[in-house]
């Protein structure tokens, strides 16, 4: 039996604990939210122990924990949880920034605990049948990927919105792109990028647009408007397109210079966030110390990406 705790029991972390509830051997034990209103309620609904402070949890019997608050705080309670002898799951973006990050993976490797980004699309049943069909029957050199959604329906008093929470179009909705260019694309070479604020001091659009060593990406992701949510990925010998909305794939349509159009239709089940808790558990039986998926490079490549692109257009949070 896996003992989990989770930190933040915000609209993500309901989604993580679908995903929970449909594996066997794995149990909510501790739970912790900054407003215990919060956490009574979430704790009422799934079980497990209701804990007034981050520490009050780490010190209970749990043998990992899923971070699911904002970026801000991603790197503070990591640390504090490996060094609590405790395996993390934590939420996209691992940390505000690579800096950030070369710390919590230090501590992994000192501690020697399992640290992996909660990157959710490549566990999905959909993506991994797309990858394993282009192993037999591929598309050719892969050399562009176009993906990005924006979403314009959301509450202005979501946490996206927040520049103290680390919020904004890039943060939020731009390190999903920069996964899918890294993952079919290669090490990032360059990157441009333009970011619209609209009054606020976090970007509520941006572009990007990355050239790896493999080719190019453009990608896209907003708040007030309204966009599309697929990913086409073209090679030499046809193209991919991953349907919206392409972060929870459940299709995929390949289409080959010769004519032939292949379609590939898994759907997936309890939200999706179920297969990669699945590996991360997978992990942690096997006593590894890092995802062979979402690597420790991986991550670094992904943040990398996203500090460079808010760089450019002038978005720097509290304390960089």
């Amino acid at each position: 039996m896996t003992k989990w705790g989770i930190i933040g029991c915000g609209r993500i972390a309901h989604r993580f604990m679908q995903g929970l509830s449909a594996l066997p051997g794995n149990v909510l034990a501790a739970s912790h939210s900054r407003r215990a209103e919060t956490v009574d309620a979430f704790v009422a609904q799934y079980g497990g122990r209701a804990c007034r402070s981050a520490e009050e949890l780490l010190a209970s019997d749990i043998d990992a924990v899923y971070i699911a608050t904002l970026p801000d705080t991603h790197a503070d309670y990591s640390i504090k949880a490996m060094n609590a002898g405790k395996h993390v799951l934590c939420e996209k973006p691992a940390t505000l920034n690579l800096p950030q990050l070369n710390e919590v993976l230090a501590i992994a490797k000192t501690t020697g605990l399992l640290f992996m980004e909660g990157m959710k699309p490549p566990f999905y049943p959909v993506y991994k049948k797309l990858k394993e069909h282009l192993r037999h029957d591929p598309v050719g050199a892969v050399g562009y990927v176009r993906a990005g959604s924006s979403v314009a329906d959301i509450s202005r008093d979501h946490p996206n919105f927040s520049y103290e929470l680390a919020g904004g179009a890039l943060m939020q909705i731009g390190i999903y792109e920069a996964f899918l260019a890294i993952d079919w694309l290669g090490e990032t070479e360059e990157v441009q990028a333009m970011g619209r604020f609209s009054g606020l001091q976090v970007d509520m659009f941006s572009i990007f647009q990355t050239r790896h060593r493999g080719g190019y990406a453009q990608l896209y992701g907003g708040f007030d408007l309204h966009g599309k949510g697929d990913a086409l990925i073209c090679g030499t010998l046809g193209h991919i397109t991953i349907h919206k909305n392409w972060w929870n794939p459940a299709k995929a349509t390949i289409d080959y210079l010769d004519g032939r159009v292949v379609e590939i239709n898994e759907p997936f089940t309890a939200a999706g966030l179920n297969y990669e808790i699945a590996h991360f558990v997978d992990l942690i039986r096997s006593g590894a110390v890092e995802s062979p998926v979402i690597t420790h490079d991986m991550s670094r490549r992904m943040i990398k990406m996203i500090d460079d692109a808010r760089a450019i257009i002038g978005l720097k949070y509290i304390g960089e």
